[in-house]
């Protein structure tokens, strides 16, 4: 039997720091044995002061509608409409957020959450969207702030995650470049108010999701589908908002305020490591996000996104471009799935290779495992548009979820995307990808839009009849990573 000493694996140890060659070329691991071999291979931390926090959304957790002098958004107004979603649910109670929120946040303490991701409710602040500010929305979220730093998690707030006042909608909503300015007002005004506990901002939320969706196939709010060139102008609209709205922040948010959005990228990888298809992906990942992340960073949109629109292109300025590529602090990217990319001998250099019948999913159908996507699009992100601070704000996964007759939720299928996931992640920050930190989407099974409450993303399971909370399997696997800081 070989006995492993410690000793002597330690003076290996700084041996080899210190630059000393060990006896043919053997590494440490290999010097000390099947336990030195082991301990090497375990060690899958994250940097020293990496953001482990978890995300949600004001309308689909807040509730309280009708509370606090809030006014009507898109959101109000579409759930209200018959067939628009899964058995005609609404968000007007949701997990009723507005008003348990420290029954939350003493879920967050409990799991060692380090940041909380959440967002404000434009009707809040502004029930008409301009015009005269409601105090009681302010009052509301400087509370639930100053809860959060109370308990030690630092807030990042989202100024912009989906509900529209409906009055804007009215006169066109994100068809209207009045609505880009309306943004900017009430970013600015926001951040003058909560600027002193509220250090992080992220202007919006997944442009490229309430544009394409909500303006384009008409299957989230306000239920439009609007022509090529009337969704281009919609487009150019919101990333025009973001810009004016990152402006208006630094012009108001006080000394020590960072500034970012959350975006959702087409999500490209490369179809395995080799150097013509990681090419390919680098190509792609610039053109493939021409109308959203593209623009914001290089300040133009790219020859072949204005080629294929023809006649249908955006109208915009030189001065407009320059708004909307505002420097950042920051660059936040909400990632799921991965599209596999390979090379091809095409005027773009790349194809993406569609996903063969039976690829898995998790509980959406939409949401194809690709956990490489956590390694791949903060690298491309980085590499492509020079990037230089880049969080994870929103990675998580549905789940078929039910509470076992011990009163637990074993939601071991969860368990293992955010184990594959995370595990890429930590793959890329280990070389040196600039990404400081994750928000898990979500702390709570929540109102998941025009899904209703079918489908549960949350690490803590909510029943919607009694809004009784029960953390998951999930939730102590998570907590036990921020604990450790890794894996």
């Amino acid at each position: 039997m070989i006995r492993f000493d410690r000793r002597l694996f330690g003076k290996l140890a700084a041996m080899s720091a210190a630059g000393f060659a060990l006896p043919e070329g053997k590494s440490v691991a290999a010097m000390a044995g099947p336990k030195g071999a082991a301990a090497a291979s375990s060690d899958r931390g994250f940097p020293q002061g990496f953001v482990w926090g978890s995300a949600t959304a004001s309308y689909q957790v807040e509730g309280a509608v009708h509370e606090g002098g809030r006014g009507v958004s898109i959101w109000d107004t579409f759930s209200h409409t018959p067939g628009k979603t899964f058995q005609g649910e609404t968000g007007d109670v949701a997990t009723d957020s507005y008003h348990r929120f420290p029954e939350d946040i003493a879920l967050m303490k409990a799991m060692g959450l380090k940041a909380c991701r959440f967002s404000i409710a434009w009707p809040r602040i502004f029930p008409e969207g301009t015009g005269q500010p409601n105090q009681k929305g302010i009052d509301h979220y400087r509370i639930f702030v100053e809860a959060l730093r109370e308990a030690g998690i630092e807030p990042y707030c989202t100024l912009y995650h989906w509900d529209l006042p409906q009055a804007l909608e009215d006169k066109g909503g994100w068809q209207s470049k009045a609505t880009a300015q309306a943004f900017a007002e009430y970013a600015g005004y926001t951040a003058g108010k909560l600027g002193d506990v509220v250090k992080n901002w992220m202007t919006m939320n997944e442009m490229s999701s309430f544009i394409e969706i909500g303006y384009g196939s008409g299957r989230h709010a306000p239920g439009l589908t609007l022509s090529k060139q009337k969704l281009a102008q919609a487009r150019h609209h919101a990333v025009l908002g973001h810009g004016l709205a990152v402006s208006a922040i630094r012009a108001s948010a006080g000394k020590g305020a960072k500034v970012g959005s959350a975006e959702s990228v087409r999500p490209i990888v490369p179809a395995f490591n080799s150097a013509e298809h990681v090419a390919a992906a680098k190509k792609a990942f610039v053109e493939e996000n021409a109308p959203y992340l593209t623009v914001m960073h290089t300040g133009r949109y790219t020859d072949h996104y204005l080629q294929k629109l023809g006649a249908d292109a955006p109208v915009f300025t030189a001065e407009e471009l320059k708004a909307i590529a505002a420097p950042l602090d920051f660059q936040g990217i909400n990632i799921y799935t991965a599209e596999q990319v390979r090379a091809a001998d095409n005027a773009l250099g790349y194809a993406i290779i569609p996903k063969p019948k039976g690829y898995p999913t998790m509980a959406s159908d939409w949401l194809t495992i690709g956990p490489g996507a956590l390694y791949w699009v903060p690298k491309l992100a980085a590499e492509t548009m020079g990037i230089k601070e880049i969080y994870i704000t929103e990675n998580g996964c549905s789940a078929d979820d039910v509470v076992a007759s011990d009163g637990e939720v074993y939601d071991t299928d969860r368990v293992m995307f955010l184990e594959a996931y995370l595990t890429q992640l930590q793959r890329g920050v280990s070389e040196g990808v600039p990404v400081r930190g994750y928000f898990l989407w979500s702390l709570l099974d929540n109102y998941e839009w025009a899904d209703g409450y079918s489908k549960r993303f949350g690490i803590t399971y909510v029943d919607f009849k009694t809004q009784k909370r029960i953390p998951k399997l999930s939730s102590k696997f998570y907590g036990s990573v921020i604990g450790r800081n890794g894996l």
